[in-house]
């Protein structure tokens, strides 16, 4: 019932809410990035959703859109963005489409889909989320198996009091910057099946 109904409503609900309260720093992110870095504002990404479906994941964009060796790949906006989580801000409009809702397991590249075994694969049976339980307990300071046990065990036990939980833990996560390696411009290491 959770699930089918209800958290459908609190996402859109939640979503539509904070895109109304942040608008004008959504709109002074984007300023920032158009007078700072080159490129477009926003980052679409092929990611695989709910049972595996593709959809075009947004972000504000973090790094430059040129092929330059002189100019550092990650910007100093980006970096500040990365830092904070606030690219991901623009991905409260994947909820609104539908793509996405506001908690669970973060949407992975699509080049991952033929590399699950059956048991990772379930991470698909939700909708992928902006944050997480594997984003509050290690995000990018976890190896990717111990990511997929926590995305399963989300899966399993998908509640409105673990969704609160989450929820609550996200927001001390992002205070802190705990899990976040990735503001110095490192890539996470790709998933490269179970071998």
């Amino acid at each position: 019932m959770y699930q089918r109904i209800f958290k459908p409503v609190l996402d859109v609900t939640f979503s539509f809410l904070a895109l109304m309260l942040f608008w004008p720093l959504f709109l002074f992110i984007a300023t920032l990035i158009l007078v700072f870095n080159t490129g477009p504002v926003f980052y679409l990404q092929d990611r695989a959703g709910y049972k595996g479906r593709p959809f075009k994941i947004i972000k504000f964009r973090t790094r430059h859109n040129v092929a330059n060796e002189e100019i550092p790949d990650l910007t100093f906006i980006g970096k500040i963005l990365r830092r904070t989580s606030l690219d991901e801000l623009p991905q409260l409009i994947n909820v609104l489409k539908g793509d996405m809702s506001l908690i669970g397991p973060r949407p992975l590249l699509l080049e991952y889909l033929p590399l699950y075994n059956e048991e990772q694969a379930k991470r698909h049976n939700v909708k992928p989320g902006i944050t997480g339980w594997a984003q509050v307990n290690g995000r990018n300071a976890i190896g990717w198996q111990r990511k997929f046990e926590l995305d399963i065990y989300y899966v399993r036990h998908c509640s409105f009091l673990l969704d609160l939980k989450i929820a609550f833990m996200t927001i001390g996560r992002i205070i802190s910057g705990y899990g976040v390696n990735s503001a110095s411009g490192e890539s996470v290491e790709k998933f490269k099946g179970n071998n």
